[in-house]
């Protein structure tokens, strides 16, 4: 298997193929991720109501795939901390008395695997995702897997990385996988 690409973003930097592509003095994730849609020119209004990991994971998959053909790369993502910033803000909202109001707005976030179904809809990808929760990333576990998928002829290849953020500690590696 071969990589064809990758994106890291941390620390309010985007960076693809090792090269810097944008950077922020944002101190919060949520500040950055607004910033970064902008700066490269996202056109996706669903952004907006994602939550923070679903962002992360879909500026990381944006700054690979393009307005590509998409319909056989398949995803396969993994992070330690699995939707617990989001699960965190939920039960908030259901804590607090006087706005008691859990959202459902919030609560359809609250599964990791969401991320990839944001990317999947992007994308039309009609073809296999997985996203696991590992102690740390665990780059032969993700290849390994994403090689079987690739030899099944589900897929032409794989987005697969690790998207980890919890509260304003957040990390994106993310790269493409073919045969």
């Amino acid at each position: 298997m071969k990589k064809t690409n990758y994106t890291t973003i941390e620390h309010s930097r985007i960076t693809v193929d090792g090269d810097f592509i944008f950077e922020s003095p944002s101190e919060t994730f949520q500040e950055f991720a607004k910033e970064a849609y902008k700066s490269l020119e996202l056109n996706y209004p669903k952004f907006h109501k994602m939550d923070n990991l679903s962002k992360l994971a879909f500026l990381a998959a944006e700054t690979i795939l393009k307005n590509d053909d998409h319909s056989r790369t398949a995803i396969v993502f993994a992070n330690k901390s699995s939707s617990l910033d989001t699960d965190f803000k939920y039960q908030e909202s259901i804590n607090d008395q006087e706005n008691f109001y859990p959202s459902p707005a919030v609560f359809v976030y609250t599964l990791p695997n969401i991320c990839v179904g944001e990317i999947s809809i992007k994308h039309k990808m009609q073809t296999e995702n997985a996203f696991f929760v590992l102690d740390e990333f665990d780059e032969e576990f993700l290849n390994n897997y994403s090689e079987q998928i690739l030899q099944s002829g589900k897929a032409d290849q794989v987005l697969c990385g690790w998207v980890e953020l919890y509260q304003e500690n957040y990390k994106a590696f993310v790269y493409l996988l073919t045969l």
